[in-house]
């Protein structure tokens, strides 16, 4: 009965502490943080996962080494070698999220190189000093191997030397040994039942470290997949915060984009209104001049009109002064001869009214006519690329014959024929040429032609 809960109660420890072992090989324990001039050397027993950063005033060198924890190292060492201050070390976390941290401090700021060699971190500083210091763990002293039994006692179970029964004894020592046999077999019976007593608590011990050890093994797992969501739930902030930044930075690009067109946009139009503007002040500008212009021509050609009548007035009062001197004889329905500017023709002393301006192409000339009510008295003058004849004692019959005929698409050296109504009762007829060329002035009854030669062709 003792030999199977014996068996039952290793049966049950066995795996729990195999976890157990198990649990602990999978972290590395520190056992030593040595100091040797200007170098520290940290010993585990597997090869360092770490990661470090620096303090300022005073300088200092954190070293964080996960999944890791000491073992008989000190906690804090005083060093003072002139480079390296003292060593602290701490522990944080349990199991995978364990972490040996490990802080040097310096009494001034050096460079540091750190290599990882083997299950050794060492870090190295240029110009350290002083003398070793080393913390490992130490063995406590004064205790006996486990299962040894005090000196000078006997193997339970054996009788006293020397006692027995003689041959021959009666039936009342008989009696007192069956009663010594009993005795035995009820003490035998009772440490039996002490024993099984014994086992059963044992097996209820290892039950209940196996169900703890089960329990803190649910719970170290529910811890890590509570740090798993963590991790996750973080990852997925961050890559919402990414997301807002992107979209954020993506709306700033499109508004920065939209102004730029904008602004692009706006400066085009100012561009076309400037543009506009100065097209529309050049036109003013040419508009201005060629009004000037027209206004500089028309005064020339009304000096040059006011210049031939007055010398067609005083070439009229010097023919009446001869008419005075002189008889003539006039020959009705005759052609007269071809005058010239300066000439004078008489004609009736009666109204007349021009009743007709026209133009016309002759073979070898063009021909500007006047048609009048009956023979005409009229006067030639010329001008700069211009002919003016003046009838006298004439009006003009109809308000349509005062506007401007224009000739200047034939082949002629006429451009243009405007007759108006004069001072003294007189018609101008003015027609400007092209060119300066030689004309012909002929009066057949009431028609007055003037033909002008045709322009020599380049």
């Amino acid at each position: 009965m003792k030999a199977i809960g014996l068996s039952l109660l290793v049966c049950v420890l066995v795996p729990v502490v195999a976890l157990a072992q198990e649990g602990k090989a999978e972290l590395n324990t520190i056992t030593s943080v040595t100091v040797k001039g200007g170098t520290v050397e940290i010993v585990g027993t597997k090869k360092p996962n770490f990661t470090t950063f620096t303090m300022t005033d005073p300088p200092r060198l954190v070293i964080d080494i996960s999944e890791a924890v000491f073992s008989g190292v000190k906690e804090d060492q005083a060093v003072g070698n002139g480079t390296i201050s003292g060593i602290r070390t701490a522990s944080y976390g349990s199991d995978e999220s364990a972490i040996a941290r490990v802080l040097i401090g310096y009494e001034r700021e050096v460079e540091t190189d750190i290599q990882a060699t083997g299950n050794s971190l060492v870090v190295n500083v240029q110009g350290g000093g002083g003398a070793a210091v080393a913390a490992r763990p130490t063995a406590p002293m004064g205790t006996a191997p486990a299962g040894t039994a005090p000196a000078g006692t006997a193997p339970a179970g054996t009788a006293p030397a020397g006692t027995g029964t003689t041959p021959g004894g009666n039936a009342e020592q008989a009696t007192v040994a069956a009663q010594v046999d009993r005795q035995a077999q009820e003490r035998a019976a009772a440490n039996a039942t002490a024993a099984a007593q014994v086992d059963r608590q044992a097996q209820e011990r290892a039950a209940a470290d196996a169900a703890a050890a089960a329990k803190a093994d649910a719970e170290a797992r529910k811890q890590s997949e509570a740090r798993a969501a963590a991790d996750r739930k973080a990852q997925e902030e961050a890559a919402r915060v990414a997301a807002q930044q992107a979209e954020k930075e993506r709306l700033q690009q499109e508004r920065e984009a939209k102004a730029a067109s904008a602004a692009s946009e706006k400066q085009r139009r100012e561009e076309e209104a400037r543009a506009a503007a100065e097209e529309k002040k050049r036109q003013q500008a040419e508009a201005q001049a060629s009004a000037a212009e027209d206004k500089k021509r028309q005064q020339a050609e009304e000096r040059e009109r006011q210049r031939a009548e007055a010398q067609a007035a005083a070439e009229e009062k010097k023919r009446q002064q001869q008419e005075s001197r002189q008889t003539r004889v006039a020959q009705a329905e005759t052609p007269r001869a071809e005058p010239r500017q300066g000439d004078r023709v008489a004609g009736s002393s009666g109204r007349t009214t021009m009743t007709l301006v026209g133009f016309a192409q002759e073979p070898s000339a063009s021909r500007v006519f006047l048609r009048t009510t009956q023979p005409v008295e009229f006067n030639v003058t010329e001008g700069e690329k211009v002919v003016f004849v003046v009838l006298e004692n004439t009006g003009i019959a109809e308000s349509n014959n005062t506007r401007p005929l224009d000739t200047s698409f034939f082949d002629t050296a006429v451009t243009s024929v405007v007759a108006d109504a004069g001072p003294s009762r007189t018609v101008r007829v003015s027609i400007r040429l092209k060119e300066q060329v030689s004309y012909q002035t002929r009066q057949n009854g009431n028609e007055l032609s003037i033909e002008f030669q045709r322009p020599a062709r380049r």
